[in-house]
């Protein structure tokens, strides 16, 4: 359970200004606090123990893993650049580095074990890319069989394309949530097994305890970007008093909404993109509000300073030309994955009745331009988060007459549920459908796709 006590301390300790590592508009503005969101691409990044303290008030330090010493870096690239990234590993265990929802080549997916050679203790892998698309992404270990004890401490970042011609903001926010699990006195408590998904007891927004503050002009206008970097845990967000709408969405633009009823689900793996507008009196303006329990404070928004004139209408974010516009669902290859598991009897996880393996036969192999449709069949009792690599996709309707306005690369699955996905498989490569629950993926809750 996530404490009041644990929340109550980082409130005291924290309602801090994010200007640098969440307010930066550009890598030349960035604080020199934050050496990998200041530092320009490309970048030499060594993956190192640390111990911190993370709760405030905690009698010991716990035992994290950083990125040079920080945790949760956000590296910014302008759209059309090339993503050049060298990764030594310090840590004591086979590390790879998967950019979440990029839909790049297959061989910088950064998979261990099916794309790449897993990095091993004090050896280094180069990643070369260029990012085909503006957005928000997700920088996370990815190694078969061995990715959750990484993410449990801390291991993970964001990636942030920026696009040609920037939207007219005040601020771009960025807050990447991850939950920890702590021991009462601070340190980590990982020995225990948790075949169903680590939840951690302690909120951290950038590596910082939770709830953060910002400011901005009254009547102003921010980019608020939202990702969640917990190994298992799902929640909504809350936002309350906040003129929100979201303009993408696991970063892809999407057709421009209001949050149904103020809130959004969010995920493992998920990201949101929104603009928010500030009202014209000065003061504390809004809460963004995990609901778990009573509901945990993320951000307080705070009206301050002069008034800002007034804004042009919020527009829509241009879509990806190198996405379709149309999916021919009549055309497509059609393919069941039937989630089981039940980590309370020792029933492994599964995927159409078999652990991930990479030497055996995928899911489905197709052609190049093949559209495809994945009927995703939860037959578990947990909800279970999905996450497609190498492509975008739609959720589709329950009769096959359309889909949701937006794309995905990463869908939750509720218990007992069963929806259906659909893309073009235009790119390349061997490809995970897996789990983002990391103890579920490293037992096999995952399967591949290859597009030839």
């Amino acid at each position: 359970m996530i404490t009041r006590r644990a929340t109550t301390a980082g409130l005291a300790t924290t309602l801090i200004g994010l200007t640098g590592r969440a307010g930066a508009q550009s890598p030349s503005s960035a604080s020199r606090a934050d050496p990998l969101q200041a530092r320009a691409a490309p970048w030499t990044i060594t993956a190192m123990p640390r111990s911190m303290r993370l709760r405030p008030d905690a009698a010991r330090e716990a035992d994290v893993w950083t990125f040079d010493g920080e945790l949760a870096p956000i590296l910014r690239l302008r759209h059309g650049g090339d993503l050049r990234l060298s990764l030594t590993n310090e840590t004591a265990l086979p590390l790879s580095l998967h950019f979440h929802g990029v839909r790049g080549p297959n061989g910088m997916d950064g998979v261990g074990g099916l794309t790449q050679k897993p990095i091993a203790p004090g050896e280094s892998f180069g990643y070369a890319l260029t990012p085909p698309d503006a957005g928000t992404f997700l920088i996370r270990p990815c190694v078969l069989g061995g990715s959750a004890e990484a993410m449990d401490r801390g291991l993970s970042g964001l990636l942030i394309v920026e696009e040609a011609e920037p939207l007219q903001a005040d601020r771009d926010i960025v807050l990447l949530v991850d939950d920890w699990a702590l021991a009462d006195d601070g340190s980590l408590a990982l020995g225990a097994p948790a075949p169903a998904g680590r939840l951690g007891s302690f909120l951290t927004i950038n590596g910082k305890p939770a709830p953060q503050r910002i400011e901005a002009p009254p009547g102003g206008r921010i980019r608020l970007r939202l990702a969640n970097a917990c190994n298992a845990r799902s929640m909504r967000l809350s936002f309350d008093g906040l003129k929100s709408h979201v303009i993408a969405v696991d970063g892809q633009p999407s057709s421009t909404f209001e949050p149904l009823r103020a809130s959004l689900p969010f995920a493992p793996g998920n990201r949101y993109d929104l603009l928010v507008d500030l009202p014209p009196e000065a003061g504390p303006a809004a809460m963004v509000t995990a609901l778990i329990g009573n509901g945990f404070p993320l951000l307080e928004v705070v009206a301050a300073g002069d008034r800002r004139e007034t804004l042009p209408p919020l527009a829509p974010l241009p879509s990806s030309p190198k996405l379709p516009d149309t999916i021919r669902l009549q055309d497509a290859t059609r393919k069941d994955v039937a989630i089981k598991g039940d980590p309370k009897t020792s029933a492994p996880w599964t995927v159409n009745g078999a652990a991930g393996d990479p030497s055996k036969e995928p899911l489905a192999r197709v052609k190049r331009g093949t559209p495809v449709v994945l009927t995703l069949k939860n037959e578990t009792g947990y909800a279970q988060p999905m996450h497609l690599h190498g492509h975008s996709f739609r959720l589709l309707h329950p009769l096959d007459d359309g889909w949701e306005p937006y794309w995905l690369d990463t869908v939750q699955v509720p218990a007992g549920k069963t929806i259906r996905i659909a893309f073009v498989a235009d790119n390349p490569g061997q490809w995970l459908l897996a789990s983002m629950v990391m103890e579920r993926f490293d037992a096999g809750l995952w399967t591949w796709i290859e597009v030839t």
